[in-house]
């Protein structure tokens, strides 16, 4: 009687863990993406941005990220350097390296994970002393997660279903990536509570299942069927007796050699990104030095970090909702609506409409990310679209920390700083928004790899 009774209880735990399990897989395949190889590269993702979250808790409480509230302005500016230390890598190093493995992309992903499993166990060591180790294992970690993204952005059209446009697929592995995030975040502070480095162990345990997911991936990741050989730069057609590696060797790969929608597309994102980094420092000394409308500078602080992050999250969903496969047009539409609530921000400096600068600029920035992606995996020849990738997010942080250099240094006026914003992204209409148009209108051919 007693085994028949733990039976049943041990069936009766199991089950929700089950369903939810079903229902998860039932989410992740569907629309073809469990037929195609998406539905593992999305878990994938979410087991990475999990992992990524448990990290982030872990290292929230140490220096390494801390910015105390009367932190001095060049203290900050010296955080902003840090960031951009992994991408001095990514684009000269890791991103032309990934070009050259094209047969060795799930090796590539699984050795991302298996690094920051590695450093998740160096930093628990160190987390609660703040020894001096902390600083390159963190920055071992910011390297890692930047190179699976490259990878896992360049593998996307390999697994693309029939039916489903890149932005939506791109929205539906970012999306999948938030909702994991949002969920690793409670373990995260429970395992921080238990102790410091717990966090760190919940990461290696989180890495190491990924780094044996990666490898369950389709085969046709590491394929070179169907791989493009049209050359970087237009109007020089490869010669008939010209081999591939010959043609690439001839012409070094550039951004600007890619296609119209491509460079206005980096042109148009890097203004969304440099305005978020200057929302982000403008209005961290912005409101807590002048507070609008008597409210309490914390409630401020974290009614518009609350907005921005609600943006991104309503940007992704959105793009995974949309049917367009026109991402021209999507950047374009994110530009137009960003300058015009900066500008209503800038002639009505009130509360709401500072939450509403900050909520646009989230979801300005992830549709606009989104169809970035999209724009170099169908415009950009495979061999080298993950240095391409490598490239575009170096240009990106380099914006952002551009944007937050500016917040950092202008002064504290809220409608000057709402006009500056207004500026940097009728910068980017002015400088992208022509040629966007211009070849959305003339179309662009999809090619899709085998």
């Amino acid at each position: 009687m007693a085994a028949e009774k733990l039976r049943r209880t041990g069936r009766a735990l199991r089950r929700p863990p089950a369903a939810l399990a079903r229902r998860v897989r039932r989410a992740t395949h569907a629309q073809g993406a469990g037929e195609s190889g998406l539905g593992r590269l999305i878990e994938l993702h979410a087991v990475n941005s999990a992992g990524d979250m448990l990290i982030t808790v872990a290292l929230a409480s140490t220096i390494f990220f801390s910015v105390p509230t009367g932190e001095a302005r060049g203290r900050v500016a010296l955080y902003l350097l840090v960031t951009m230390a992994p991408f001095a890598l990514l684009a000269p190093v890791i991103g032309p390296l990934l070009d050259r493995v094209p047969h060795g992309r799930r090796a590539a992903m699984a050795a991302a994970m298996l690094a920051r499993a590695l450093l998740a166990l160096a930093l628990s060591g160190a987390v609660a002393g703040g020894g001096l180790e902390l600083y390159p294992a963190a920055l071992g970690v910011l390297v890692s997660s930047k190179a699976y993204g490259v990878v896992r952005s360049a593998v996307v059209p390999r697994l693309l279903p029939a039916r489903v446009p890149l932005v939506k697929a791109n929205s539906r592995v970012t999306l999948a990536g938030l909702l994991a995030t949002g969920a690793a975040a409670p373990v995260a502070a429970g395992l921080h509570l238990v102790g410091e480095a717990w966090p760190l162990y919940g990461a290696f345990a989180v890495f190491v299942l990924g780094t044996f997911l990666s490898f369950l991936l389709d085969p046709k990741v590491d394929s070179a069927k169907g791989e493009g050989t049209a050359l970087l730069a237009a109007g020089e057609p490869q010669a008939a007796h010209e081999t591939e590696p010959a043609a690439r060797r001839r012409r070094r790969p550039g951004l600007r050699t890619v296609g119209s929608s491509v460079v206005h597309g980096l042109a148009a994102n890097a203004s969304l990104r440099a305005l978020s980094g200057f929302l982000t420092f403008f209005l961290a000394f912005l409101l807590r030095e002048q507070p609008l409308d008597g409210h309490h500078p914390a409630f401020l602080l974290a009614l518009v970090a609350g907005a921005a992050g609600a943006g991104n999250a309503t940007g992704t969903a959105i793009g995974a909702w949309l049917r367009s496969r026109a991402p021209e047009a999507i950047i374009v539409c994110v530009l137009c609506v960003a300058v015009g609530v900066a500008v209503l921000a800038a002639v009505l400096l009130k509360t709401p409409t500072v939450a509403a600068v900050a909520a646009t600029a989230g979801v300005a920035q992830a549709l606009g990310k989104l169809s970035l992606d999209a724009l170099i995996q169908r415009d950009v020849p495979e061999h080298v679209r993950t240095s391409a990738f490598a490239r575009s997010e170096t240009l990106l942080q380099c914006s952002w920390v551009a944007g937050g250099t500016v917040g950092i240094a202008l002064p504290l006026w809220g409608t000057l700083g709402m006009g500056v914003a207004a500026g940097i992204v009728a910068l980017g209409c002015f400088t992208s928004v022509r040629g966007l148009v211009s070849a959305a209108r003339r179309g662009t051919p999809h090619p899709r790899v085998a």
